[in-house]
């Protein structure tokens, strides 16, 4: 499975990328990056979660996760991220792979 963030916005525009694959990480990380997936119902959010109020500095995130399930990618701005999605950009984030 690879999971990519994609994060655009803020106050300075710039876009930021990281990407994890389960291949090349520990098989322990590797499980639980599955586990905080399934956990968010990845699969069943919708494409496009719609922001309710404008935010013109705030970020854009665009989580794409690649898998024996298929691709699926959500669009969501940073006030809209579900919670049970926050633990997936956390941990992609926090992670020291490119």
């Amino acid at each position: 499975m690879r999971v990519t963030v994609d994060r655009s916005g803020g106050f300075a525009g710039i876009k930021q990328t990281k990407s994890v694959s389960t291949e090349v990480i520990p098989a322990e990380d590797a499980e639980k990056l599955k586990g905080l997936v399934d956990a968010a119902g990845f699969f069943q959010l919708p494409p496009v979660i719609h922001s309710t109020q404008p935010g013109a500095d705030s970020f854009q995130y665009k989580v794409t996760v690649e898998g024996e399930r298929g691709t699926h990618t959500v669009q969501v701005g940073e006030a809209e991220v579900p919670p049970t999605l926050r633990p997936v950009l956390d941990w992609v984030k926090n992670s020291p792979q490119k």
